[in-house]
C-alpha cells in the first residue's frame, strides 16, 4: 500500500510547504509503515524552479505502459502537472502538462475553468482526470470536472464535462448541503464509479456514484467527516467531537476490506494535518455508511487494553465549548517539540480547564490502573471516563512541572470494548504526553 499525499510541515503557516514523500507498508501488516522518502521535488517542474510555488494534492495511476503517472496542480497556476517514474516510490521525474491536441493547456483555454486537486483513474487506453475547486459566491466555478486523456496521459480525448456541481449550481442537484468543493478523487467498485469528494463544510468526505465516468452521477452520503458530525451512536448527531478543517482522501480496498484514508488537524491550524484511515463497509446496494472516526483504523479492530498509548491518537478532542472547525487559543491541540522533522512524540497541549481527549477502542480485560505522562503549569485533576458523558472512573491529581511527570490511579474499567476519555479540570494549562492501561498481576 502506498500513500501519496501534499507534505504539510509541523506548525507551517501555509498548506503543502514540503517536497512530495511518500508512505508504504504491507498489505498485511498494516502497522508497518515505511518512510519511502522525497520522491518529487517541487522545482523539478519547469514553472516552479525557484521553488516558490507549493505541490498541492496529486493523485497517482499506473499508466498502459506500466509505469506510474503523478498529477498535480502548483498552487499559483490553473495546469495540470504530470511527473512519472518506473516505480511507485523511486525518483518521479517531470513529465509534461495536460494539454489539448492543438498544445494549449487545460485551465489556460477561453472558458476553461481553473484546475485543482486531481484525482485520477486508467482504465485501458484512457485515463479520466477529475479537478475543480468551488468556494462559495464564486459562480466562475460550476463544480467537479472530468477530462479524458490518451494513452500517452497527457493529451486531451475529451474536454472537460462537469460531474459533480459546486455550492452556486447545487439547487435541485440532489447534492444540496453537500456539493462539491475540492479533493477529486475517483475508484470503480463492480460496475460503479465512486467519485469521492470534499463538500462545501470542507470537514466531510462524501461520494457519488454512476454507471459511467463521465456523467450520471447521483448523491450517495458521507463516508467521514474529521469532526465526527452527523454521527450518533455514541453522542448527539450534531456534536462535534474534534476540530475539523478541510478532508481529503479516498477509499481504497486492502485483501478483502475496505478503507477510507483521510486527515485530521494538528498544531491548533489548517496547515498541519495528519493522515488517518478507518475501516467502511461497502453495502450490497452500494451505499457506504458514515464511518466513527477512532485510533485504531488499520488495527483490525480494538487495540490491546493494555500498555502505553500517545497523545497524537487522539480522536476526539474537545472542550466544554463545541466547535465544528480547527481555530481559538482555548483549545486543546496535537503537538510536538522541536521543529518539523525532528523526531518527537506527539502530545496534546493547550490543556485548560473542561478539555477532553478521546481514545478509541480497547479491548479492556481487567485493567485496574491508569496512569498518565503529565506536564504544564497548571493544577487540576484529570477524570477518566468511557464514555464523553459517563461517570467518573478514577481522578488523577497533577500539579506544576516542566518535565513530563507520570501520575497514576487505581481504576475499574468494565471487561469489553470500550472508550477512554479524559478531561482536565482546574487551574493552568497543561499537556499530555500519554496514558498507559495496566492490568493485574
Amino acid at each position: 500500500v502506498y500513500i501519496y499525499g501534499s507534505h504539510d510541515y509541523y506548525n507551517g503557516h501555509v498548506f503543502c510547504l514540503g517536497n512530495y514523500v511518500c508512505w508504504s507498508a504491507p498489505v498485511d501488516e498494516l502497522g508497518n509503515w515505511r518512510y519511502e522518502g522525497v520522491i518529487y521535488e517541487k522545482t523539478e517542474d519547469p514553472l516552479n524552479r525557484e521553488g516558490k510555488m507549493c505541490l498541492y494534492a496529486p493523485d497517482i495511476t499506473k499508466g498502459p505502459d506500466g509505469r506510474y503517472y503523478l498529477y498535480y496542480v502548483l498552487d499559483h497556476v490553473s495546469v495540470v502537472s504530470v511527473a512519472v517514474c518506473d516505480t511507485p516510490a523511486g525518483k518521479f521525474e517531470f513529465y509534461g502538462y495536460v494539454h489539448y491536441a492543438d498544445g494549449t493547456r487545460l485551465g489556460e483555454r477561453d472558458g476553461d475553468e481553473p484546475q485543482f486537486d486531481p484525482g485520477v483513474l486508467t482504465e485501458g487506453e484512457k485515463t479520466f482526470l477529475y479537478t475543480g475547486f468551488c468556494g462559495k459566491g464564486d459562480k466562475s466555478r460550476s463544480g467537479a470536472m472530468a477530462t479524458v486523456l490518451g494513452a500517452d496521459m497527457l493529451t486531451i480525448k475529451e474536454p472537460p464535462v462537469i460531474v459533480v456541481p459546486g455550492c452556486e449550481y447545487g439547487k435541485n442537484s440532489g447534492f444540496e448541503g453537500h456539493e462539491f468543493f475540492e479533493a477529486s478523487s475517483i475508484r470503480k467498485v463492480g460496475d460503479y464509479y465512486y467519485f469521492i469528494y470534499s463538500s462545501v463544510v470542507m470537514h466531510e468526505l462524501c461520494y457519488a456514484i454512476s454507471r459511467e465516468p463521465t456523467k450520471g452521477f447521483t448523491y450517495g452520503g458521507v463516508i467521514v467527516s474529521n469532526c465526527d458530525l452527523h454521527i450518533a451512536s455514541y453522542k448527539p448527531s450534531a456534536m462535534p467531537m474534534a476540530y475539523g478543517a478541510n478532508n481529503h482522501g479516498s477509499i481504497v480496498r486492502i485483501g478483502k476490506d475496505w478503507y477510507i484514508f483521510y486527515h485530521r488537524h494538528t498544531s491548533g491550524t489548517w496547515y498541519s494535518r495528519q493522515g488517518c484511515a478507518e475501516k467502511i463497509e461497502i453495502l450490497p446496494d452500494g451505499t457506504i455508511p458514515q464511518v466513527e472516526i477512532t485510533s485504531c483504523g488499520l488495527n483490525g479492530g480494538p487495540l490491546r487494553g493494555e500498555g502505553e498509548y500517545l497523545g497524537y491518537l487522539a480522536c476526539n478532542l474537545f472542550t466544554d465549548t463545541p466547535s465544528v472547525y480547527v481555530g481559538g487559543d482555548g483549545f486543546p491541540k496535537v503537538m510536538q517539540d522541536g521543529r518539523d522533522g525532528d523526531e518527537e512524540p506527539g502530545y496534546i497541549g493547550n490543556i485548560q480547564d473542561g478539555a477532553t481527549a478521546g481514545f478509541k477502542y480497547f479491548d479492556c480485560r481487567g485493567v485496574h490502573e491508569i496512569a498518565i505522562k503529565a506536564r504544564g503549569y497548571g493544577d487540576g485533576v484529570f477524570e477518566i471516563r468511557t464514555r464523553w458523558d459517563g461517570e467518573v472512573l478514577g481522578s488523577i491529581r497533577v500539579q506544576y512541572t516542566n518535565v513530563w511527570e507520570e501520575y497514576s490511579t487505581t481504576v475499574r474499567i468494565p471487561d469489553g470494548v470500550q472508550a477512554i476519555y479524559i478531561t482536565y479540570r482546574g487551574g493552568g494549562n497543561v499537556s499530555l504526553l500519554s496514558f498507559t492501561l495496566k492490568k493485574e498481576k
